[in-house]
């Protein structure tokens, strides 16, 4: 009986193999006639994860009335807003001895350390030493005069390597880009960080269009872990997590669309903070998929991306869907009595490793010996978020590319192509009612896990970074699966347009870097601001530098 029902269920699977196949010739003959391509070794692939991620949209759309609309998605993360913390000390507007500070001797430190520190100038494009020094000349002297701009006067930041500069060319990580005009005007984010007074050394690696969780890029190579060089940095924003975790920059700045600033802080050391969906402006910023792309920082601490955020966020003549809501200046030194975090219940799996888990249970320890009210929750749905996010990334992204995909096709990388060639695929039905979900569940997710609450505790990923050699090869399905599982953590709050601060949180296996994230309301920036101090002040993580504490670190179990 077992053989014979064996037998039927090899019949059944075959079938389906066989259908799949016949659909994706099918589907393949009705791109052709548009003039895309997909290559026949990865059809069925493509075709069964588009399909995969329709089911997903025909399961939950039932909870929705036939007639609901999408309603805006500012005004839906507007109105769950809270008001700014109105107890503690603000930031400090400036150092307090400027006159002992010379930004061009900070500037020659941060070159020396590009030649000195792992993964070197694999983690830059491009690095503009006679500018940056000319700059901080410019910068000391009106220090000198006692003008001294704010926080972020003299700090030496780069920048990922898809942010508009005027008179050059962003390379988005791919050779597509080649012969492109010159901007013609910074990218707003760029334009404000000068005009804070940062020194911007270069352009940063990145994967390729940002379309890799571990940094690959299959022209100018992996990002690597200034940790453990034969790991992964992370990505999409992997030259500024290498940059910064090797202390080449003091703040590097990243986007962030599935968790692309969150996983390279997490696996290199550092902390990034991914603001709410319109906080910043994206005018003259590469658009990967434009309702989920974020801008945000990273830095060795919480207190240095406060300080980025606070020059970066706010309204953009330029950028029509950037929020009008005034920014104030974060306050910090909040009591720790007064802020509060909401903890799930974690059990280790193929989604949480024992070290990871750890890190976890320690950091919330930590918080409540430091007075953090600990609320104890169920542990949220993040799969289907996490997957509704795909479908939006999927459709927008081959919206995006949909004339280097006709034209181009094979400059592309195979990981980024496939990926790219699922909104081929992906039914404008699918993409729509995605959206349509987004207001209600992100109201859902507020509602349970973050009511009463300044932000949810979450791992961003599930372990430490894996080697290089376990993310490249021919094995594409397996990959795109472990692709998935590093990103767990992070894709689906992007869908829900909440803010998030990854921070380090203790070692694992091998002495690499674990990271935790806050996860907020929105426009709490500056609850997980706050919280994120708060941790690093009770807490020395974020100190640990693959220079001085390599030797030294034990996992967290």
């Amino acid at each position: 009986m077992q053989a014979q029902m064996g037998t039927v269920e090899d019949r059944g699977n075959a079938a389906g193999a066989v259908s799949l196949q016949l659909r994706s010739d099918a589907s393949a003959a009705l791109l052709a006639g548009r003039g895309f391509a997909i290559p026949a070794a990865d059809r069925v692939d493509v075709l069964a994860v588009a399909d995969e991620l329709a089911a997903v949209v025909d399961r939950e759309i039932a909870s929705l009335a036939p007639g609901y609309a999408p309603e805006p998605f500012v005004d839906a993360l507007q109105r769950l807003a809270r008001p700014p913390l109105a107890v503690g000390r603000g930031l400090a507007e400036a150092p307090a001895n400027p006159s002992a500070i010379h930004s061009e001797d900070v500037v020659r430190g941060h070159l020396a350390r590009i030649d000195m520190a792992a993964p070197g100038r694999l983690a830059w494009r491009e690095i503009d030493a006679d500018a940056a020094l000319q700059r901080a000349r410019l910068l000391d002297d009106e220090r000198a005069r006692g003008q001294v701009r704010g926080p972020l006067h003299g700090v030496v930041v780069g920048l990922k390597d898809m942010f508009d500069r005027s008179g050059r060319v962003a390379g988005w990580g791919s050779p597509l880009r080649e012969g492109a005009a010159p901007a013609a005007v910074d990218a707003t984010v760029v334009a404000r960080l000068e005009q804070a007074g940062a020194v911007i050394l270069g352009s940063q690696h990145m994967a390729e269009f940002a379309m890799s969780p571990t940094g690959f890029n299959a022209t100018w190579g992996p990002g690597r872990n200034p940790w453990n060089v034969e790991h992964v940095s992370g990505g999409s924003s992997s030259g500024a997590g290498m940059t910064v975790g090797a202390g080449h920059v003091a703040l590097a700045l990243g986007s962030d669309t599935g968790g692309s600033v969150r996983l390279p802080a997490a696996l290199c050391g550092v902390t990034g903070l991914k603001p709410t969906q319109h906080r910043i402006s994206v005018a003259g910023v590469m658009p990967l998929a434009p309702s989920l792309d974020c801008v945000g920082p990273l830095a060795r601490s919480a207190e240095l991306c406060a300080h980025a955020y606070a020059a970066l966020a706010g309204a953009d003549a330029a950028d029509p869907t950037c929020f009008a809501v005034p920014v104030t200046s974060p306050i910090l030194d909040v009591p720790a009595e007064s802020l509060s975090v909401a903890v799930p219940r974690f059990e280790a799996g193929t989604l949480l490793s024992r070290d990871m888990l750890a890190a976890l249970e320690q950091a919330a320890r930590s918080l409540a010996d430091a007075g953090v009210r600990i609320v104890p929750v169920d542990l949220p749905d993040l799969d289907l978020p996490g997957r509704l996010a795909s479908v939006l990334l999927a459709t927008e992204s081959a919206a995006m590319h949909r004339r280097w995909l006709k034209d181009q096709p094979e400059r592309y990388g195979r990981q980024v192509r496939r990926r790219l060639s699922r909104g081929l695929l992906t039914a404008s039905v699918d993409y729509y009612d995605a959206l349509r979900l987004r207001a209600p569940l992100m109201r859902r997710f507020v509602e349970r896990a973050l009511d009463g609450v300044d932000a949810l505790l979450l791992p961003v990923t599930p372990d430490v970074a894996p080697r290089v050699v376990d993310t490249v090869g021919d094995d594409e399905r397996r990959l795109e699966a472990e692709f998935s599982k590093l990103s767990f953590w992070t894709r689906g709050i992007n869908y829900f347009g909440v803010p998030a601060l990854a921070v380090p949180a203790g070692f694992g296996a091998r002495g690499l870097p674990l990271g935790i994230q806050f996860v907020g309301l929105p426009l709490g920036e500056d609850r997980v601001l706050a919280l994120g101090h708060c941790f690093q002040r009770h807490t020395h993580w974020h100190h640990c530098t693959p220079e001085n504490d390599r030797q030294a670190i034990k996992p967290a179990r």
